[in-house]
């Protein structure tokens, strides 16, 4: 009967080393949470962690929509980041957007990163749209020559 007691005992302290080392591994993310309104279960810091999701990426990005006042939900960041997107730029360019009253919501703008294209540069580029001149007056400025079919000259210029 005395050794069932240690074997029980030692069962325990193995499980609360465990346990202890499990939350000071993510103690830290889940108090920064915390401290920022942007709450992160420990559980979902743990469940990030066997999915293979970087934690710290997805509570700083929720962190960061948090203060911008946007409603993010750690599960549609976890999907994105397993989807293969950038967690980070969305989450820029939807704080970004919001600032300049741009209506860009999450899935739009997942769906923009996922196919490729850089949505933190188009909200910027929406903000301040890019002007490209043709030719580049720094190089001289001359126009485009051309000549039409019925033998008249084109000369042009566009931006």
């Amino acid at each position: 009967m005395g050794n069932f007691v240690y074997v029980i005992l030692g069962v325990v302290v193995i499980i609360g080393i465990i346990a202890a080392a499990v939350i000071a591994r993510f103690f830290g993310l889940w108090l920064r949470a915390m401290l920022a309104k942007a709450k992160v279960p420990m559980w979902s810091l743990i469940g990030m962690s066997l999915r293979r999701v970087n934690p710290a990426v997805i509570v700083d990005c929720r962190i960061m929509a948090t203060k911008a006042g946007i409603p993010l939900d750690t599960d549609l960041l976890e999907a994105h980041y397993l989807a293969g997107g950038d967690v980070i730029r969305v989450t820029r360019a939807l704080v970004a957007a919001s600032k300049a009253r741009i209506d860009l919501g999450f899935e739009r703008a997942t769906a923009i990163d996922l196919a490729g294209r850089d949505v933190l540069d188009a909200v910027k580029t929406s903000v301040n749209p890019m002007v490209i001149d043709c030719p580049n007056p720094a190089a001289g400025g001359l126009p485009i020559d051309s000549v039409a079919k019925v033998g008249f000259q084109v000369k042009a210029k566009a931006r």
